[in-house]
């Protein structure tokens, strides 16, 4: 128990919301950091076998990338074996967790797509009246959330942003959201005009 405390302290101490239950079994947990139960947007591990040691991140936060280490022991205080031990399940859990970014990505993309052939073309709403702008390419669902699909260079589909009449602004979760964007018109042979949010 006094390695658990450690490491959801170590998980406080480096900002992020530790799970109400940790399971020490060194398998990767994802849970939810944000009250909401199907937002599993943290995850972390846990070893307690051999020097007891653990990992924890948010996709809010870092990415895939650990924010918070953990170990009972010191790097110099570890014999060259115990390093390797833990470097080798430290190369595991990254597979894992990078395996499990992609899944989620490949889901929302799908769920973006169905959503998408759903909705309707949008001719007006009330975010983009008070915005004084028209809807290029842009959709609205049945509860009258706009729909900016968001697309890599190549122009694959590979997650969504809802816009409420209000202006509240959700990315599908899980979706990935680096390198995408929404493009307006055709590629002009001279001037691009970049712009943040719609």
């Amino acid at each position: 128990m006094d390695a658990i405390d450690q490491f959801r302290q170590a998980t406080t101490n480096a900002g992020l919301t530790p799970p109400d239950t940790i399971h020490c079994d060194g398998k990767l947990h994802r849970y939810s950091t944000d009250g909401k139960p199907s937002h599993k947007n943290g995850w972390y591990f846990l070893h307690l076998d051999g020097i007891p040691w653990g990992q924890a991140g948010s996709w809010d936060v870092n990415g895939s990338d650990p924010v918070c280490h953990w170990c009972a022991k010191t790097d110099t205080a570890m014999t060259q074996a115990e390093r390797d031990t833990q470097q080798a399940q430290q190369r595991a859990m990254k597979a894992q967790r990078e395996a499990d970014k992609a899944a989620a990505q490949q889901s929302a993309a799908e769920d973006a797509a169905q959503r998408l052939a759903a909705a309707s073309p949008c001719t007006q709403h009330a975010y983009l009246t008070r915005k004084g702008v028209q809807g290029h390419g842009v959709k609205v669902d049945t509860a009258s959330g706009l729909i900016v699909p968001m697309r890599d260079t190549a122009g694959q589909l590979h997650s969504l942003q809802t816009i409420q009449p209000n202006g509240d602004k959700r990315f599908l979760y899980g979706g990935l959201v680096k390198g995408c964007y929404h493009s307006i018109g055709r590629k002009p042979d001279d001037v691009l005009v970049v712009g943040e949010g719609y």
